[in-house]
């Protein structure tokens, strides 16, 4: 309490401190929080509070390691203070008489989270975007902790403007922050999907969009939006799939409730308004038939619930999208289906189907065409200048990536089978290889080899299915064991200095030494000369 009310009157002083000389202040209060990383928790509120402080004069003028560094300690103990806050919860359940001093301290720890989160915060949301971008990826790197990674990058990306998308969302920030999407927290999903949202809404449009329904008048709303940039329309050629993707798997989790819906509809509908030329306008529109196919199939049987939510949620976007393109026959053939929805099948809809106690029906009568939405129908709306009708005829199917190696969807089994399947395919000497050889032309019968592939892989798998745990912690040891000397002979190879130019070399003790020469004492051949 004494430390707090110190650094209570500390942090007027703190704003007294030029900027030029912050980096040093931050980098005093960092140590001063790492000393006391194991004192109450309004201690360490209150280093962070002075922290925040010094950060707010800082944040404009912070460049290079000062940035990261704040961020990795600040990471560090917000990891910290939710193990602390776990490790208690854990005791006073496991203990038989709970005392009511104990209750206090969870809050207290949750005090020091949101005080580093609101750090986090302000200091990301004050740098340059290059820098914010940095960060974002930075942050994503750490091992997300009980989502709380998350909750600093939805901090983070608040207010971000990026007019590049492929700046915004590099590779290194997107494909970890998707892994996440899949896991089978609710609220962890609904949270990606709103940093999503941070990122991609570039016009402020999601206050328009809230909540998911059937907007009668989308022009009412006065969306604002500009022409798809060349590089926005390269980004979705590049990962477009990656996002249908996610909203389609997102769509299926048997947990959803009515936000996850929420903003699953208001992604569909950013993603209309900032990245959808007339190609991207075709593979949502590809996406949705997906989706109410996946739910009328129900080859994954998942609850009523769910089924009735992925055709309300197709229904809503149907109706926001044939708005956006303008496309008269297109709005008639999606308000006839919500139309007849309302008067046989309510619960096909946003305003029933996620009201309270809304009747939900024991089965769909997917026979009943009138109630969805037709590819053929949509198709002859749309075929004319501009889009490719025809594609809708494709059916769109999720790729399938390493990423569902990060999910709890795959069994030990499935990722052996599934490392069985690569180990296999990465064994050209042994088996590929083979089978085009003059001997064995293409288009000869493979059927021996196949069955003696078959055959391992059957070996493999019943191997760590019935082996003892010793013998398959032995055999994953040697393979770990090789994987290290390989790359120790790679690192070797990679760290030994390149050939001198100059052919200049001597030995040593056995060993080759080359020696460095300089630049401009290097003979470059006469065509190399400018």
């Amino acid at each position: 309490g004494g430390f707090r009310s110190v650094c209570q009157e500390t942090a007027p002083a703190v704003r007294l401190i030029s900027a030029q000389h912050s980096h040093h202040v931050i980098q005093q209060v960092l140590n001063h929080l790492d000393t006391h990383n194991k004192n109450t928790p309004r201690v360490r509120a209150g280093i962070v509070q002075v922290l925040l402080e010094t950060v707010a004069i800082a944040a404009k003028g912070s460049v290079g390691p000062t940035v990261l560094e704040v961020f990795n300690t600040l990471l560090k103990h917000l990891r910290m203070s939710v193990d602390f806050e776990l490790g208690e919860s854990s005791r006073r359940n496991s203990s038989t008489s709970v005392s009511s001093g104990r209750g206090g301290k969870e809050s207290e720890e949750r005090i020091v989270q949101n005080a580093i989160i609101q750090t986090i915060g302000f200091f990301g949301g004050n740098l340059p975007d290059y820098q914010r971008a940095e960060v974002m990826m930075f942050i994503m790197g750490k091992v997300p902790v009980y989502g709380t990674p998350c909750h600093t990058l939805d901090t983070v990306t608040s207010g971000f403007k990026s007019k590049s998308m492929a700046a915004a969302l590099p590779p290194p920030f997107l494909d970890p922050l998707f892994s996440i999407s899949l896991m089978e927290d609710s609220e962890l999903r609904q949270l990606v999907l709103e940093i999503l949202h941070n990122i991609i809404d570039r016009h402020d449009n999601r206050a328009k969009l809230r909540g998911i329904r059937i907007i009668p008048n989308v022009a009412a709303l006065k969306i604002k939006r500009e022409k798809i940039s060349k590089q926005d329309v390269a980004f979705m050629k590049k990962h477009g799939q990656q996002l249908y993707r996610h909203i389609y798997l997102g769509c299926k989790e048997e947990d959803n409730v009515h936000k996850n819906f929420e903003l699953l509809f208001t992604t569909l509908a950013i993603l209309t308004i900032e990245l959808a030329n007339e190609e991207v306008v075709i593979d949502l529109i590809r996406l949705a038939i997906a989706l109410q196919d996946m739910a009328l199939a129900n080859e994954e049987s998942m609850p009523m619930f769910i089924r009735c939510g992925i055709n309300a949620l197709v229904a809503a976007y149907l109706n926001f999208l044939s708005q956006m393109i303008a496309n008269p026959p297109f709005c008639q053939h999606v308000s006839k289906v919500i139309e007849l929805r309302n008067m046989d099948a309510p619960y096909l809809l946003p305003e029933h189907i996620f009201r309270d106690k809304c009747p939900i029906p024991e089965s769909l009568d997917k026979e009943d065409r009138q109630l969805y939405f037709q590819t053929a129908d949509m198709a002859e709306c749309l075929a004319g200048p501009g889009y490719n009708a025809e594609r809708l005829s494709i059916p769109y199917v999720p790729q399938v990536t390493d990423e569902d190696r990060l999910t709890r969807r795959r069994s030990l089994v499935d990722t052996i089978s599934l490392q069985v399947d690569i180990m296999s395919n990465s064994l050209p000497d042994k088996v590929s290889a083979d089978r085009f050889t003059p001997d064995c032309p293409l288009g000869s019968d493979t059927t021996g080899l196949e069955e003696q592939e078959r055959e391992k892989r059957r070996q493999v798998m019943e191997k760590f299915q019935k082996a003892p745990f010793e013998e398959i912690a032995a055999h994953c040891e040697s393979k770990a064991n090789m994987l290290h000397d390989r790359l120790a002979q790679i690192f070797e190879l990679t760290i030994r200095p390149p050939p001198s130019p100059s052919g200049v070399v001597s030995i040593s003790a056995g060993h080759t030494q080359h020696q460095s020469v300089p630049v401009y004492e290097m003979k470059f051949p006469d065509l190399c000369v400018y």
